[in-house]
């Protein structure tokens, strides 16, 4: 652990004093299976958070390694997983340009051409950033294949909250994903997240702390519409204030914590039709999350993690 720790520190004092990657000595600090991750993966790694979320800046450095190694970590089980079910991992460049720009639409960046002036600001990796969207996105594909059968969702239900009410209430969320590690109780994880958002923020502590695909964009959710969440959230989040969070929901695989940025009430400017789609589809993401998490961990058990 002495040594792991060293380590750390080298790597985040060339981090911090090197403007390029090739400056850094390549050394292999972990194996997930038969998957290495190195010392340039992790700082490709960085480079990558820094560039969805650059509140990671305020952390301190061993928290941004341990960031890194999560999020690389998660990848190559994703990608162990993916592997045992298609031939080549790859996706085409229509679909790569369609993700990249959904992947930092939150980082305010809607142009391919935007994105690459953004990017390089950050000295992205290319290649590895192509390689984690399509995981990725071939993983996502995976879970829906998989579990789009158990999706349930009343849409009569929805219909009629829809046309209840010219007037919406929308909530502008972010959120922290956790589950509960060895003994580790509920009680005692709660209190770890609460100091950590009190001291580090509440963005800051999803990127520690969340399981959620949001983590890397600081939890945050958007815009939803009270249409768009169960009763039971719905109920938690009219509890609380601006700028406060919810107490843990449990959800399946895990529990949730949802933090209120802004609340508006607005009309209802656009087609019945397309409202419901747009619900339809925040709530069949919301339940392949779940899904996706489950999963994920399940999987995890059988993968052997080696610190090198």
């Amino acid at each position: 652990m002495i040594k792991f720790l060293r380590i750390i520190t080298s790597i985040f004092f060339l981090i911090l004093n090197v403007h390029s990657a090739l400056a850094v000595e390549n050394k292999i600090l972990l194996k997930v299976d038969n998957k290495l991750i190195t010392s340039i993966d992790i700082l490709d790694e960085i480079n990558y958070l820094k560039s969805i979320n650059q509140n990671i800046n305020k952390l301190e450095n061993n928290k941004i390694f341990e960031i890194a190694r999560n999020s690389l970590i998660k990848d190559k089980i994703k990608e162990i997983a993916i592997g045992q079910i298609v031939n080549k991992i790859e996706i085409n460049d229509k679909d790569y340009k369609r993700i990249l720009i959904s992947n930092y639409s939150k980082a305010g960046y809607t142009e391919i051409e935007k994105i690459d002036e953004h990017l390089a600001k950050f000295n992205i990796n290319k290649e590895m950033l192509r390689k984690k969207m399509t995981i990725n996105a071939i993983w996502n594909q995976f879970i829906y294949d998989k579990y789009s059968s158990n999706i349930k969702i009343d849409t009569e239900k929805l219909k009629q909250d829809i046309l209840k009410d010219e007037n919406q209430t929308e909530y502008l969320l972010s959120e922290i994903t956790f589950d509960l590690q060895n003994n580790q109780t509920l009680d005692e994880k709660f209190d770890i997240i609460k100091k950590g958002i009190k001291d580090k923020g509440f963005e800051n502590s999803a990127l520690i702390y969340s399981i959620s695909e949001t983590s890397t964009s600081g939890g945050k959710i958007g815009w939803i519409s009270e249409n768009s969440v169960s009763p039971k959230i719905l109920k938690k989040i009219s509890e609380i204030k601006i700028n406060e969070h919810t107490k843990p929901i449990t959800i399946p695989g895990g529990f949730l914590i949802l933090k209120l940025n802004e609340k508006r009430t607005t009309k209802r400017k656009i087609e019945f039709e397309e409202e419901l789609n747009k619900i339809i589809k925040i709530k069949t993401n919301e339940q392949l999350n779940q899904f996706s998490n489950i999963f994920l961990n399940k999987i995890k058990k059988d993968v052997i993690i080696n610190e090198l």
